[in-house]
C-alpha cells in the first residue's frame, strides 16, 4: 500500500505549474474527444437505451419518438454522444485534476479528500440509477395516464426526440447531483463552515428544503418528487451519522495524543 507524502520537496516555478496544467487539460480534452467519437458511433444504441423507460411505459411496440425539424435527430445524437462521453471520461478527467492538485496537499489533507473522490461517482451513479430504473418509468406512466379524448377529439402522446432527451437528462442529472448531498455536507463540516449540532437544530428546515428541491428539479408529478425527497432526507440523516462517527474518532485521537504528551 502506497504511503501518502507531504508537500513535494521541490517548489516548481509558476511556469512549470502552468505547463503541467496545460498538459493535463490537453489529456482531458483528448480523452473527452475520443470518448465522444466512440459514443457518437453508438449514439443510436445509447438513445435506444435511454428510451427504454418510455418503451416500458407505453407497452411493447407502442412507443414512438417523432421529430418536427429536419436536423433535430442529428443534434439529439450529438447531445447523446456528448452526454455519454462526459460520463465515460469523467473518471479520467477527475484523476487528472487530482494528480495536479495532490502534490500541493499535505498527507492528512490527501487522506481527507480521497474518500470524497471515491464517494462522488458512486453516489452520482446511485442517483442516476434510481432515476433511470425507478423514477422515469413511474413518471412516464403517470404522464401517459392523461391520454384519452376531449369532446371526442383523441389526445395522444407523441413526444419529440429532442424534448424526450432533455427530460431524460434532467432526470439523470437532477438525481445524480442531488445524491451528492452527503459529500457537500461533509466537506462543509470538514472546512468548519457548518457543524453537526447546527444541522440537527435545522432538521425541520432541511425537510422543507428537501421537498422544495425535489419539487424544483423534477417534473411536476408527485411520484417523482416523493421518490427524490425520500432518499435525499435519508442521505441527510446518513451524513449526520457519519459526522457523529468521525467526530468521535477525532475526539478519541485528540485524547490519545493528549495522554501521550502527558506521559512524555
Amino acid at each position: 500500500m502506497g504511503v501518502l507524502r507531504d508537500l513535494d520537496e521541490t517548489q516548481a516555478p509558476l511556469m512549470d505549474h502552468l505547463i503541467e496544467l496545460r498538459g493535463r487539460l490537453l489529456r482531458s480534452v483528448f480523452v473527452l474527444a475520443v470518448s465522444f467519437g466512440v459514443c457518437f458511433y453508438f449514439a443510436n444504441d445509447i438513445l435506444a437505451f435511454l428510451a427504454q423507460p418510455l418503451q416500458d411505459a407505453f407497452g411493447e411496440g407502442e412507443a414512438r419518438l417523432i421529430y418536427t425539424k429536419l436536423p433535430e435527430v442529428f443534434f439529439v445524437e450529438l447531445k447523446v454522444a456528448l452526454f455519454a462521453a462526459f460520463c465515460v471520461s469523467f473518471p479520467i478527467i477527475a484523476n487528472q485534476m487530482w494528480a495536479f492538485v495532490a502534490p500541493g496537499l499535505y498527507a492528512r489533507e490527501k487522506r481527507a479528500f480521497l474518500p470524497f473522490l471515491v464517494a462522488t461517482p458512486i453516489l452520482f451513479i446511485a442517483g442516476a440509477s434510481l432515476a433511470y430504473f425507478v423514477v422515469m418509468p413511474t413518471a412516464f406512466r403517470w404522464f401517459l395516464g392523461f391520454r384519452g379524448d376531449a369532446g371526442g377529439i383523441p389526445i395522444e402522446a407523441l413526444p419529440s426526440a429532442g424534448d424526450y432527451l432533455s427530460l431524460v437528462m434532467q432526470f439523470i442529472l437532477a438525481f445524480g447531483i442531488c445524491f451528492l448531498l452527503p459529500v457537500l455536507l461533509l466537506l462543509l463540516e470538514r472546512a468548519g463552515l457548518i457543524t453537526r449540532a447546527s444541522l440537527v437544530k435545522m432538521r425541520r428546515y432541511v425537510i422543507v428544503g428537501v421537498v422544495a428541491v425535489a419539487a424544483i428539479v423534477t417534473p411536476p408529478d408527485p411520484g417523482s418528487q416523493l421518490i427524490l425527497a425520500g432518499p435525499l432526507y435519508i442521505l441527510f440523516e446518513g451524513s449526520l451519522l457519519v459526522m457523529l462517527i468521525l467526530n468521535r474518532r477525532r475526539q478519541d485521537q485528540t485524547e490519545e495524543s493528549g495522554e501521550a504528551s502527558e506521559t512524555v
